[in-house]
C-alpha cells in the first residue's frame, strides 16, 4: 500500500497504516477452529493509540479496530513494530513473551493458541502450536515450537507450562520444543480416578512421546517435573538422551509430618474452596530470593491462571494427591527413591538453588551417593524456579550441557571443578 504526498509523491504508509493492513489481513489467513470454539481477543498497540477486537469462531474470524461490550476472553498488549514482526513471521509470541516486548491478561492458552489459529506470509505454517496430544482418554495440551532433537519441558506443582516460556524460546533456536501441561494441571485433563505419583506421570510422558512420534529425547524438568523427568528415564532408559533437571523435587529424608499427610486425603480437594489473589500472590514470589530480578507482570500472569485453574475440583484434587505424593516418597529400602536412582543411565545436570526454600541444595549429598558421576551445579542467591527468576543463566546452562551430550552421542559428559562449583 502507497500514498501519495502533497508534492505527488509516492509516500511509505505510516507504521499505523502498516498495522491495519495486517489486521485486514487476519481473516484471509485464518485457518480456522474447532466446532463450538468462539473467543474474544482485544490486541492493544500502546505506541499507535488503539485497540483492536478480534473474534475467532469455527466459522471464521472476524477484525474490528475498536472494541464492542463483548467481554475479551484474552488481552494482548505489544507495541506496533513487535506486532508487525509476529504478523510476518520474524519471531514467535513466546519470544516476544521472553523478551518482555508482549504481556497478556486472561486465558493464557487462549492467548499462545492465537498465534497459530493464521497462516504466516507465503503460506507458512505458524511459528508455533498448541495442541492437544491423546493420551489414553486423556489429553495433555502441549506447546511445540523450534526444530532440531526433541526437548520436553516439565512443570513444577501448581504450575503449568508457562513456567517454561523463556526455557522454551531460549532453546527452540537449536531443539524442537514441546512444553507440556502435566495431566491434571493446566488445560490438560484432569482425571479423578488417577494416582498422580512420579511413575504415572511417566507413564504419561512416554504416552505423550509415543503420540507425537518422538523415538528419544532430553528432558527438562523443574520441581515435581524434575522428578518425572528422572521416572520418565528409570521407567525406560532407551527414550531419554539427557537429563536437565532445575531444582527437582528429590526423594525427603526428614519428614516430620509423615504421619499426619498419610492420613490427609486429597480428595478434599473436591470440596469447593479457593485461594485469595494475595496469597497466591505472596506463594509466588516466596519462590524467589531476588524478587527485583522477577518481571512483575509475570505474577499477574501466574496468579491469574492459578486461581483459574484451581477453580476446578480436577485440578484441586490433582494438586493435593501429587503434593502429598511427593512428600510420602519413600527415600530409602525396598523400591525406594534413592537405591532406584542409582540405576539411572542418562546423562543429567543437577542445578540446585541456594536459597531454595523447598528443595535446598542439600538435598544434592543423597544424590551424589547414588549418583556419583553426574554433574551439579548451585546456582547463587536464586530460589526454587530458577528458568524465571535465572532465565539467561539457567538456559546457558542447559544449552552448554545439551550441547555436549549431542557431540557426545548421548554419553555422559565428565563433570569437572568449574562445572561442579557454585556458579
Amino acid at each position: 500500500m502507497r500514498t501519495l504526498s502533497e508534492g505527488g509523491h509516492t509516500a511509505a504508509p505510516s507504521r499505523l497504516q502498516l498495522v491495519e493492513q495486517a489486521f485486514r489481513g487476519l481473516p484471509g489467513r485464518y485457518l480456522g477452529a474447532p466446532e463450538g470454539f468462539d473467543a474474544t481477543y482485544h490486541v492493544r498497540l500502546a505506541d499507535v493509540g488503539h485497540t483492536w477486537e478480534v473474534r475467532l469462531t469455527s466459522h471464521g474470524a472476524r477484525v474490528r479496530k475498536g472494541v464492542t461490550n463483548r467481554r475479551p476472553d484474552v488481552t494482548i498488549g505489544t507495541d506496533a513494530g513487535t506486532w508487525l514482526r509476529l504478523r510476518r513471521g520474524d519471531l514467535s509470541g513466546i519470544e516476544a513473551f521472553s523478551q518482555r516486548t508482549l504481556y497478556v491478561r486472561g486465558d493464557l492458552d487462549l492467548a499462545v493458541a492465537f498465534e497459530g489459529f493464521f497462516r504466516l506470509p507465503n503460506g507458512r505454517d505458524p511459528l508455533i502450536h498448541l495442541h492437544q496430544v491423546p493420551v489414553g482418554r486423556m489429553r495433555l495440551s502441549t506447546l511445540t515450537m523450534g526444530e532440531g532433537p526433541d526437548v520436553l519441558l516439565l512443570h513444577g506443582l501448581g504450575a503449568t507450562k508457562a513456567s517454561f516460556f523463556d526455557t522454551a524460546a531460549a532453546l527452540s533456536r537449536r531443539y524442537r520444543i514441546h512444553a507440556l501441561d502435566l495431566p491434571g494441571f493446566g488445560s490438560s485433563s484432569k482425571p479423578a480416578t488417577a494416582p498422580y505419583d512420579a511413575r504415572w506421570f511417566a507413564r504419561c510422558v512416554l504416552g505423550a512421546m509415543d503420540e507425537m512420534e518422538i523415538e528419544r529425547a532430553h528432558l527438562v524438568g523443574n520441581s515435581m517435573g524434575g522428578r518425572v523427568a528422572i521416572e520418565t528415564a528409570l521407567t525406560d532408559p532407551r527414550r531419554v538422551s539427557a537429563l536437565g533437571l532445575l531444582c527437582p523435587a528429590v526423594a525427603f529424608v526428614k519428614r516430620d509430618w509423615h504421619r499426619l499427610v498419610r492420613i490427609l486425603r486429597p480428595e478434599v480437594g473436591l470440596l469447593p474452596h479457593r485461594f485469595s489473589r494475595g496469597m497466591v500472590e505472596r506463594h509466588f514470589w516466596s519462590l524467589f530470593a531476588d524478587p527485583d530480578l522477577v518481571d512483575p507482570s509475570l505474577a499477574d500472569v501466574a496468579t491469574d491462571e492459578f486461581r483459574r485453574i484451581y477453580g476446578s475440583p480436577g485440578a484441586r484434587l490433582a494438586f493435593l494427591a501429587s503434593a502429598r505424593n511427593l512428600y510420602l516418597d519413600d527415600p530409602y529400602g525396598e523400591g525406594g527413591f534413592y537405591p532406584r536412582l542409582a540405576a539411572l543411565e542418562a546423562p543429567s545436570l543437577f542445578v540446585w538453588s541456594s536459597h531454595d526454600r523447598i528443595i535446598p541444595p542439600s538435598f544434592q549429598r543423597h544424590v551424589r551417593r547414588a549418583l556419583p558421576g553426574v554433574e551439579h551445579i548451585v546456582l547463587d542467591g536464586c530460589g526454587h524456579a530458577p528458568q524465571i527468576e535465572r532465565p539467561e543463566q539457567t538456559n546457558g546452562l542447559l544449552l552448554r550441557f545439551l550441547a555436549q551430550v549431542d557431540a557426545l552421542g548421548g554419553r555422559r559428559p565428565a563433570p569437572s571443578r568449574a562445572r561442579a562449583a557454585a556458579a
